[in-house]
């Protein structure tokens, strides 16, 4: 018996070599992502509990466009890789430009959107509960820190293009140095604008966008520079910009595909806000309470994601290589492995998560708050680890539209009228409210594994996307 599960979910020396090649990098750059954001958060929390939460709340729209973008270079991503898997880097040059085109049309929006409706979507999270903080302050210090912010979702929008490309050919080191390289630019920032170093003015929350602001840029630098200079591991890139023409075909297949991951990421951001919206109601505590547990969730699930994302490449690439046997045997194993891995890093979470909370210059109340969300999402981890999974997976094969029933629709449907009722219609408290909506992830595990296991999504989808 051992045998047989060994077989099936246990791969040899090579394997674990490739996909450690591979998510080593991502998850090196998105650890010390996490880990600056948190230095950044406690920088931020120095200064005070309406400052952080006016940068939380920020940061949670700007969440949204993070995904959006993702969900921009997804669709497209899948043909990218299955291209590449093929070796046609004509078909992944017009992958590119869709990406590029998709990135900044959404980029022009956000910058419309959170230009001209700032007050009213910050408003949303601020509820006047006779709590912890003043919602006033925390809306003026949102509002100081969304208008810088804005200048640097161009760059972003346009870095994300590239990396997702880059990284579609296997190369996932240089996105890591361009993601470490703007961490650290960010974190030596944050402490010289927001306290005042070096003679320089005390900034607060001001100081902590433009520090963010200034690594978008060089990380965006880095990465264009590094891909244009090296052309023959990146033969897609050459003659990308002369002209814009996308071969109808192939413009018909990635939007056929594409359009519909593109609004699951979209409708999945928003339902992510919503729901932390839901728990907002109960009062800024929770607003900043949350705002400390994501931060340090962040920092533990940066292994199962990338992991979870590195099956997108692995298995693109044999299914675009018509090797379809290989892809299931490839996704069995790294399903296997990344949900035990994120077992592990559970258990670490439980045990030493409680700390964090303690670094932070605010109420005790919100610190205890802190505490009960950061072990619920610790013991739901593993639950989101395989759904994760499942997610590229479905993706990898361009299910787009059952990824679209089983994320976005899943949430809208399911998860948020479940968070909502809970928030404005029980006396319940938050640490259960927030308890009974993480673990809804138990039906999508379900779901998941069935729509997995079904093998529906072992599809070579670039043989019927001619690039003429």
């Amino acid at each position: 018996m051992w045998g047989k599960f060994k077989q099936k979910f246990i791969g040899d020396k090579n394997f674990y070599k490739y996909v450690l090649y591979l998510a080593v990098p991502m998850i090196v750059q998105n650890t010390i992502t996490s880990f600056v954001s948190f230095l950044d958060n406690i920088m931020v929390g120095q200064i005070g509990t309406e400052q952080m939460s006016g940068v939380a709340i920020v940061n949670q729209l700007m969440f949204v466009f993070n995904v959006c973008i993702f969900g921009g270079v997804s669709g497209a991503g899948i043909f990218g890789t299955q291209y590449y898997g093929k070796g046609d880097y004509e078909g992944q040059k017009y992958a590119f430009r869709f990406k590029l085109y998709s990135c900044l049309l959404i980029a022009a929006a956000a910058i419309v959107l959170f230009g001209l409706f700032d007050t009213q979507l910050i408003s949303l999270y601020l509820n006047d509960t006779g709590s912890v903080g003043d919602i006033t302050l925390a809306l003026k210090y949102g509002k100081e820190y969304i208008i810088i912010m804005i200048l640097g979702l161009i760059p972003f929008a346009v870095s994300q293009a590239y990396g997702s490309s880059v990284k579609e050919t296997g190369q996932t080191f240089i996105p890591m140095l361009a993601g470490v390289a703007a961490v650290f630019t960010n974190l030596v920032l944050d402490y010289v604008l927001i306290f005042g170093i070096f003679g320089l003015p005390a900034m607060g929350v001001q100081g902590a966008a433009i520090a963010t602001v200034i690594a978008r840029f060089v990380e965006c630098l880095i990465i264009v520079v590094w891909t244009h200079c090296h052309k023959e591991k990146n033969p897609y890139i050459i003659n990308a910009y002369k002209g814009f023409f996308i071969p109808r075909n192939t413009l018909k297949e990635i939007l056929k595909k594409g359009t519909p991951l593109m609004v699951n990421e979209m409708l999945w951001a928003a339902g992510m806000t919503v729901i932390v919206q839901c728990y907002a109601v109960r009062g800024l505590e929770v607003v900043a309470a949350q705002n400390i547990s994501s931060t340090i969730s962040n920092l533990f699930n940066t292994v199962y994601l990338q992991l979870g994302g590195c099956i997108s490449i692995v298995v693109g690439q044999l299914l675009g290589a018509g090797k379809t046997k290989e892809a299931r045997d490839a996704d069995n194993k790294m399903i296997f492995f990344c949900v035990f891995s994120c077992v592990c890093i559970a258990a670490v979470m439980v045990a030493v998560g409680g700390f964090f909370p303690s670094i932070y210059n605010t109420d005790e109340r919100i610190k205890e708050l802190a505490r009960h969300f950061i072990t619920i999402a610790a013991l739901s981890m593993p639950l989101g680890s395989f759904s994760h999974c499942a997610y590229f997976t479905l993706r990898s094969g361009g299910k787009t539209i059952v990824t679209f029933l089983f994320d976005s629709v899943y949430t809208w449907v399911l998860v948020i009228p479940f968070a909502y009722a809970l928030s404005h219609f029980t006396a319940l408290p938050i640490v259960p409210i927030f308890f009974l909506v993480q673990f809804t992830e138990i039906v999508k595990v379900i779901i998941g594994f069935f729509m997995v296991k079904s093998d529906a999504w072992l599809q070579n989808i670039v043989n019927d996307a001619p690039c003429a």
